[in-house]
């Protein structure tokens, strides 16, 4: 193998997604730089990264944190392409909407302004959220269809916040490329389940696993969901930065999960977790998410690798391994 295919960047490379790319573009023989926050985060344990293969010699861990965009600089400069996935979290609403909002949006366009003052920067992957796409009342989404602002600030439903932050975000990094001929796109990944490296029990996890096995989420009784393996995510990614000519949105989904399915799957492969039983959960009501069509990006030619059995057994297996379980 070639010694590097080029260096590129991973905004919040500790996180659960941002970690599974680093992983994956070294696997692919790149050379990573990737970000922690500085003041929040200075003696945070980033063994799981310098530890992967190829991370000796081609990882470069900076600091760069969302509220100071020009922090990022250092670690775009000489990159060939940028993969933004670091995102202000804040479910349970410590800040106002607007602040969590401003930070996103400024944070990503001095990214994308880091981007085009590097001059090596070809093009910019930025991930978004299903819940960019997903506050909507259509039954079969995909990426041409966006969550109404203005609903979610009425209604506030759990992870309003989030969304709006994702749903503007996304659409000002979109507008900024094109303003400014810079070559962006954005991946739209829905509930993301399987493995982490991180050593913190992702949140998306957990909600999938509560789903799995019958529990109210924070989000709520979860009854019907669109699940994405993390893998997938990541070599989407990838996949994005790489092909010769991609445009605009791109959703990441593989299937439309009931609870009835998930039930039969972990009552058969797991006697040892006691589940409410199929029949009882037919009663209860609960949140039914719209599925979300990856079809754009697999007439891309993106194959996706991962099937729910597996999704559910990494995710179970790993939080085994690391104690969840």
């Amino acid at each position: 193998m070639e010694q590097s295919k080029g260096r590129v960047c991973v905004t919040g490379g500790t996180g659960f997604i941002g970690s599974w790319i680093v992983k994956r573009l070294l696997q692919n023989g790149y050379s990573v730089n990737t970000t922690v926050r500085p003041h929040l985060e200075p003696k945070k344990d980033v063994s799981f990264l310098t530890s992967l293969p190829g991370a000796s010699q081609r990882l470069q861990i900076h600091s760069a944190d969302l509220s100071n965009p020009e922090s990022f600089n250092a670690a775009i400069e000489g990159c060939i392409g940028v993969f933004h996935v670091a995102t202000p979290v804040d479910f349970e609403l410590g800040e106002p909407e607007e602040v969590v909002t401003k930070r996103s949006i400024d944070g990503a366009l001095g990214i994308l302004k880091a981007c085009l003052i590097s001059k090596t920067v070809k093009r910019v992957v930025y991930t978004s959220s299903a819940s960019a796409v997903a506050f909507n009342t259509i039954e079969v989404l995909d990426e041409s269809f966006w969550s109404d602002v203005d609903s979610l600030r009425a209604s506030k439903p759990f992870g309003w916040s989030y969304a709006i932050s994702k749903t503007l975000t996304e659409k000002a990094v979109l507008e900024f490329g094109e303003q400014n001929g810079l070559d962006v796109v954005t991946l739209i990944p829905t509930f993301v389940f399987g493995p982490f490296i991180c050593p913190k029990l992702p949140s998306s996890v957990q909600a999938s696993l509560s789903f799995a096995f019958g529990e109210k989420s924070a989000f709520g009784f979860i009854i019907q969901t669109p699940m994405v393996h993390v893998d997938d995510v990541a070599r989407a990614h990838v996949f994005l930065l790489e092909h010769p000519n991609p445009k605009g949105r791109y959703s990441c989904s593989q299937y439309l999960v009931t609870f009835e399915r998930i039930s039969e799957l972990v009552s058969a492969k797991y006697p040892e977790f006691q589940l409410e039983t199929v029949d009882s959960s037919k009663q209860v009501a609960g949140i039914k998410l719209s599925d979300l069509s990856s079809k754009k990006l697999k007439d891309a030619g993106f194959v996706f690798k991962y099937g729910l059995e597996e999704m559910l057994d990494d995710a179970i297996q790993c939080c085994k391994e690391k104690g969840y379980l």
